[in-house]
Protein backbone atom coordinates (compact mmCIF):
# COMPACT_ATOMS: atom_id res chain seq x y z
CA UNK A 1 0.00 0.00 0.00
CA UNK A 2 1.46 3.41 -0.93
CA UNK A 3 2.28 5.75 1.93
CA UNK A 4 0.59 8.50 -0.08
CA UNK A 5 -1.60 8.24 -3.16
CA UNK A 6 -3.50 10.95 -5.00
CA UNK A 7 -5.76 10.52 -8.01
CA UNK A 8 -6.75 13.47 -10.24
CA UNK A 9 -6.41 15.75 -7.23
CA UNK A 10 -7.48 19.35 -7.84
CA UNK A 11 -7.88 22.44 -5.71
CA UNK A 12 -9.42 25.71 -6.90
CA UNK A 13 -9.48 28.71 -4.58
CA UNK A 14 -12.50 30.90 -5.27
CA UNK A 15 -11.43 34.54 -5.16
CA UNK A 16 -14.62 36.30 -6.22
CA UNK A 17 -12.39 38.79 -8.03
CA UNK A 18 -12.29 39.90 -11.63
CA UNK A 19 -8.98 38.13 -12.21
CA UNK A 20 -10.74 34.82 -11.66
CA UNK A 21 -10.17 31.81 -9.45
CA UNK A 22 -6.77 30.38 -8.54
CA UNK A 23 -6.04 26.81 -9.64
CA UNK A 24 -3.60 25.53 -7.03
CA UNK A 25 -3.69 21.88 -8.11
CA UNK A 26 -4.89 20.55 -11.44
CA UNK A 27 -5.47 16.78 -11.69
CA UNK A 28 -2.37 15.62 -9.79
CA UNK A 29 -1.88 11.85 -9.51
CA UNK A 30 1.15 10.53 -7.62
CA UNK A 31 2.17 7.59 -5.48
CA UNK A 32 4.82 7.61 -2.75
CA UNK A 33 6.00 4.18 -1.65
CA UNK A 34 6.90 3.24 1.93
CA UNK A 35 10.55 3.89 2.76
CA UNK A 36 11.10 6.42 -0.03
CA UNK A 37 12.59 9.87 0.24
CA UNK A 38 10.35 11.71 -2.20
CA UNK A 39 10.89 15.30 -3.33
CA UNK A 40 8.19 17.77 -4.39
CA UNK A 41 9.76 20.36 -6.70
CA UNK A 42 8.28 23.41 -8.32
CA UNK A 43 8.40 27.21 -8.55
CA UNK A 44 6.54 29.36 -6.06
CA UNK A 45 2.82 28.84 -6.60
CA UNK A 46 3.29 25.38 -8.10
CA UNK A 47 0.93 23.79 -5.55
CA UNK A 48 3.43 21.97 -3.31
CA UNK A 49 2.26 23.41 0.01
CA UNK A 50 -1.40 23.07 -1.04
CA UNK A 51 -0.80 19.36 -1.56
CA UNK A 52 0.62 19.09 1.97
CA UNK A 53 -2.37 20.97 3.39
CA UNK A 54 -4.82 18.64 1.65
CA UNK A 55 -3.00 15.57 2.97
CA UNK A 56 -3.14 17.01 6.50
CA UNK A 57 -6.84 17.92 6.14
CA UNK A 58 -6.10 21.62 6.55
CA UNK A 59 -7.65 22.27 3.12
CA UNK A 60 -10.34 20.28 1.34
CA UNK A 61 -9.79 19.31 -2.32
CA UNK A 62 -12.14 20.58 -5.01
CA UNK A 63 -12.10 17.22 -6.76
CA UNK A 64 -10.13 13.99 -6.92
CA UNK A 65 -8.96 11.82 -4.05
CA UNK A 66 -6.03 11.60 -1.65
CA UNK A 67 -5.00 8.79 0.69
CA UNK A 68 -2.35 8.85 3.41
CA UNK A 69 -1.38 5.68 5.27
CA UNK A 70 -4.42 4.00 3.73
CA UNK A 71 -6.95 6.55 4.97
CA UNK A 72 -8.58 9.67 3.53
CA UNK A 73 -7.22 12.95 4.97
CA UNK A 74 -10.46 13.70 6.84
CA UNK A 75 -10.02 10.44 8.78
CA UNK A 76 -7.91 11.15 11.92
CA UNK A 77 -6.26 7.73 11.55
CA UNK A 78 -4.43 9.04 8.47
CA UNK A 79 -2.36 11.36 10.69
CA UNK A 80 -1.66 9.08 13.64
CA UNK A 81 1.77 8.04 12.31
CA UNK A 82 2.70 11.31 10.57
CA UNK A 83 5.24 13.96 11.56
CA UNK A 84 5.05 17.45 10.06
CA UNK A 85 7.49 20.35 9.81
CA UNK A 86 5.75 23.40 8.27
CA UNK A 87 7.53 26.12 6.36
CA UNK A 88 8.32 29.25 8.42
CA UNK A 89 7.23 27.54 11.63
CA UNK A 90 6.90 29.65 14.76
CA UNK A 91 7.44 28.07 18.18
CA UNK A 92 6.68 29.97 21.42
CA UNK A 93 9.88 31.84 22.33
CA UNK A 94 9.51 31.21 26.06
CA UNK A 95 9.82 27.42 25.57
CA UNK A 96 13.09 25.54 25.71
CA UNK A 97 13.96 22.73 23.35
CA UNK A 98 12.99 20.23 26.03
CA UNK A 99 9.68 21.89 26.85
CA UNK A 100 8.76 22.15 23.15
CA UNK A 101 9.25 18.41 22.72
CA UNK A 102 7.32 17.76 25.95
CA UNK A 103 4.41 19.89 24.71
CA UNK A 104 4.45 18.18 21.30
CA UNK A 105 4.61 14.73 22.92
CA UNK A 106 1.63 15.49 25.15
CA UNK A 107 -0.34 16.71 22.12
CA UNK A 108 0.31 13.24 20.70
CA UNK A 109 -0.93 11.73 24.01
CA UNK A 110 2.41 10.06 24.71
CA UNK A 111 3.20 8.91 28.26
CA UNK A 112 5.68 11.12 30.14
CA UNK A 113 8.41 8.48 30.38
CA UNK A 114 8.31 8.00 26.60
CA UNK A 115 8.46 11.78 26.06
CA UNK A 116 11.55 12.07 28.27
CA UNK A 117 13.28 9.21 26.49
CA UNK A 118 12.38 10.34 22.98
CA UNK A 119 13.30 13.97 23.71
CA UNK A 120 16.80 12.99 24.81
CA UNK A 121 17.25 10.72 21.77
CA UNK A 122 16.01 13.32 19.30
CA UNK A 123 17.95 16.28 20.67
CA UNK A 124 21.07 14.16 20.37
CA UNK A 125 20.12 13.11 16.83
CA UNK A 126 19.75 16.73 15.66
CA UNK A 127 22.83 17.93 17.55
CA UNK A 128 21.00 19.94 20.23
CA UNK A 129 21.57 17.72 23.25
CA UNK A 130 23.51 20.52 24.99
CA UNK A 131 20.86 23.11 24.11
CA UNK A 132 17.75 21.39 25.44
CA UNK A 133 17.47 23.72 28.44
CA UNK A 134 18.03 26.87 26.33
CA UNK A 135 15.05 29.04 25.44
CA UNK A 136 14.08 28.93 21.77
CA UNK A 137 14.42 32.71 21.48
CA UNK A 138 18.19 32.18 21.61
CA UNK A 139 18.22 29.59 18.82
CA UNK A 140 19.72 30.39 15.42
CA UNK A 141 17.79 29.67 12.22
CA UNK A 142 19.63 26.39 11.82
CA UNK A 143 18.86 25.38 15.40
CA UNK A 144 15.18 26.23 14.89
CA UNK A 145 15.08 23.93 11.86
CA UNK A 146 16.77 21.19 13.87
CA UNK A 147 14.40 21.41 16.82
CA UNK A 148 11.51 21.56 14.34
CA UNK A 149 12.74 18.32 12.83
CA UNK A 150 13.00 16.82 16.32
CA UNK A 151 9.40 17.74 17.19
CA UNK A 152 8.20 16.17 13.93
CA UNK A 153 9.78 12.89 15.08
CA UNK A 154 8.63 12.87 18.70
CA UNK A 155 5.75 10.41 18.13
CA UNK A 156 7.97 7.97 16.20
CA UNK A 157 6.09 8.53 12.90
CA UNK A 158 6.24 6.27 9.87
CA UNK A 159 5.78 9.22 7.50
CA UNK A 160 7.39 12.68 7.58
CA UNK A 161 6.10 15.72 5.68
CA UNK A 162 8.85 18.35 5.60
CA UNK A 163 8.14 21.76 4.07
CA UNK A 164 11.44 23.53 3.22
CA UNK A 165 13.43 21.79 5.99
CA UNK A 166 16.73 23.54 5.12
CA UNK A 167 15.37 26.97 4.12
CA UNK A 168 17.54 29.76 5.52
CA UNK A 169 20.12 27.35 6.94
CA UNK A 170 23.82 27.94 6.22
CA UNK A 171 25.71 25.45 3.99
CA UNK A 172 27.22 23.54 6.92
CA UNK A 173 23.82 23.28 8.58
CA UNK A 174 22.23 22.03 5.34
CA UNK A 175 24.79 19.24 5.09
CA UNK A 176 24.14 18.23 8.71
CA UNK A 177 20.36 18.22 8.24
CA UNK A 178 20.82 16.19 5.06
CA UNK A 179 22.75 13.57 7.05
CA UNK A 180 20.03 13.52 9.70
CA UNK A 181 17.39 12.85 7.03
CA UNK A 182 19.45 9.98 5.64
CA UNK A 183 19.72 8.44 9.10
CA UNK A 184 15.97 8.83 9.66
CA UNK A 185 15.28 7.20 6.28
CA UNK A 186 17.54 4.27 7.18
CA UNK A 187 15.11 3.52 10.01
CA UNK A 188 12.48 2.74 7.37
CA UNK A 189 10.51 5.98 7.49
CA UNK A 190 8.96 7.59 4.44
CA UNK A 191 10.01 11.21 3.92
CA UNK A 192 8.41 13.76 1.60
CA UNK A 193 10.39 16.96 1.14
CA UNK A 194 8.88 20.09 -0.34
CA UNK A 195 11.81 22.31 -1.33
CA UNK A 196 13.08 24.86 -3.82
CA UNK A 197 16.71 24.04 -2.90
CA UNK A 198 17.23 21.53 -5.68
CA UNK A 199 20.81 20.47 -4.79
CA UNK A 200 19.56 19.47 -1.33
CA UNK A 201 16.80 17.31 -2.81
CA UNK A 202 19.20 15.82 -5.36
CA UNK A 203 21.51 14.73 -2.53
CA UNK A 204 18.89 12.76 -0.58
CA UNK A 205 15.80 11.93 -2.67
CA UNK A 206 15.05 8.63 -4.39
CA UNK A 207 12.36 10.10 -6.64
CA UNK A 208 10.90 13.53 -7.30
CA UNK A 209 7.69 15.00 -8.69
CA UNK A 210 7.93 18.25 -10.62
CA UNK A 211 4.93 20.56 -10.34
CA UNK A 212 4.27 23.79 -12.21
CA UNK A 213 1.14 25.94 -12.05
CA UNK A 214 -0.64 23.17 -10.21
CA UNK A 215 0.03 20.53 -12.83
CA UNK A 216 2.22 17.47 -12.53
CA UNK A 217 4.93 17.60 -15.21
CA UNK A 218 7.00 14.56 -14.37
CA UNK A 219 7.66 11.91 -11.74
CA UNK A 220 11.04 10.23 -11.98
CA UNK A 221 14.09 8.98 -10.14
CA UNK A 222 17.05 11.32 -9.66
CA UNK A 223 19.11 9.00 -11.87
CA UNK A 224 16.64 9.25 -14.75
CA UNK A 225 16.31 13.02 -14.46
CA UNK A 226 20.03 13.76 -14.42
CA UNK A 227 21.24 11.27 -17.03
CA UNK A 228 21.96 12.50 -20.53
CA UNK A 229 21.80 9.21 -22.40
CA UNK A 230 22.88 10.72 -25.73
CA UNK A 231 25.86 12.85 -24.61
CA UNK A 232 29.37 11.44 -24.24
CA UNK A 233 32.66 13.11 -23.40
CA UNK A 234 35.87 11.72 -24.89
CA UNK A 235 39.08 12.69 -23.08
CA UNK A 236 41.74 12.26 -25.76
CA UNK A 237 44.94 13.58 -27.31
CA UNK A 238 43.23 15.18 -30.31
CA UNK A 239 45.56 18.11 -30.98
CA UNK A 240 44.67 19.82 -34.27
CA UNK A 241 43.32 16.70 -35.97
CA UNK A 242 39.80 16.66 -37.34
CA UNK A 243 37.14 14.18 -36.27
CA UNK A 244 33.95 13.49 -38.20
CA UNK A 245 30.73 11.75 -37.18
CA UNK A 246 28.19 10.40 -39.64
CA UNK A 247 25.20 12.82 -39.39
CA UNK A 248 22.90 9.80 -39.21
CA UNK A 249 24.68 8.72 -36.02
CA UNK A 250 24.92 12.07 -34.26
CA UNK A 251 26.93 15.28 -34.09
CA UNK A 252 29.89 16.88 -32.35
CA UNK A 253 28.99 19.43 -29.67
CA UNK A 254 32.50 20.39 -28.54
CA UNK A 255 35.92 19.67 -30.07
CA UNK A 256 39.17 20.89 -28.49
CA UNK A 257 42.76 19.65 -28.36
CA UNK A 258 41.92 17.41 -25.39
CA UNK A 259 38.16 16.88 -25.46
CA UNK A 260 35.35 15.83 -27.77
CA UNK A 261 31.70 15.96 -26.69
CA UNK A 262 29.30 14.11 -28.97
CA UNK A 263 25.50 13.90 -29.03
CA UNK A 264 24.70 10.44 -30.39
CA UNK A 265 21.36 9.08 -31.54
CA UNK A 266 22.12 5.65 -30.07
CA UNK A 267 24.72 4.56 -27.48
CA UNK A 268 25.98 1.93 -29.94
CA UNK A 269 27.45 4.76 -32.05
CA UNK A 270 30.09 5.34 -29.37
CA UNK A 271 31.98 2.54 -31.15
CA UNK A 272 31.86 4.50 -34.43
CA UNK A 273 33.45 7.52 -32.75
CA UNK A 274 36.13 5.29 -31.21
CA UNK A 275 36.87 3.77 -34.62
CA UNK A 276 37.14 7.23 -36.21
CA UNK A 277 39.51 8.49 -33.53
CA UNK A 278 41.70 5.40 -33.77
CA UNK A 279 41.94 5.81 -37.53
CA UNK A 280 43.25 9.32 -36.92
CA UNK A 281 45.80 7.99 -34.42
CA UNK A 282 44.13 9.69 -31.48
CA UNK A 283 44.83 8.18 -28.06
CA UNK A 284 41.65 7.96 -25.97
CA UNK A 285 42.12 8.31 -22.20
CA UNK A 286 38.49 8.12 -21.04
CA UNK A 287 34.89 8.06 -22.26
CA UNK A 288 32.28 9.42 -19.87
CA UNK A 289 28.48 9.52 -20.23
CA UNK A 290 27.51 13.09 -19.35
CA UNK A 291 25.10 14.06 -16.60
CA UNK A 292 23.26 17.24 -15.81
CA UNK A 293 22.25 18.62 -12.45
CA UNK A 294 18.75 18.21 -11.07
CA UNK A 295 18.43 21.98 -11.41
CA UNK A 296 19.15 21.79 -15.15
CA UNK A 297 16.66 18.95 -15.58
CA UNK A 298 14.06 20.86 -13.57
CA UNK A 299 14.47 24.00 -15.70
CA UNK A 300 14.18 21.96 -18.90
CA UNK A 301 11.01 20.25 -17.65
CA UNK A 302 9.35 23.48 -16.57
CA UNK A 303 10.37 25.41 -19.71
CA UNK A 304 8.95 22.75 -22.03
CA UNK A 305 5.59 22.68 -20.26
CA UNK A 306 2.78 23.47 -22.75
CA UNK A 307 1.40 26.97 -22.35
CA UNK A 308 -2.17 27.41 -21.23
CA UNK A 309 -4.57 28.47 -23.97
CA UNK A 310 -5.37 32.19 -23.95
Amino acid sequence: MPAIETEALSKIFRTGMRKGDVVALDGVSIQVQPGEIFGLLGPNGAGKTTLFKILLSLVRPTSGTAMMNGFAPDDPRSRQKVGYLPENHRFPNHLTGNSLLTLTGRMHCLPDDQIVRRSAELLKLVGLDRWGATKIRKYSKGMLQRVGLAQSLIADPELLLLDEPTDGVDPVGRVEIREILKRVAEEGRTIIINSHLLPEVEAVADRVAILSKGRLIRVSTIEELTRRQSHYEFDAEIGNRTVKIDPEHGKIITLTATKLVAELKDPVHVNDVIDEMRLKGIAIRAITPMRMSLEQSFIEAVSTMPKEPS
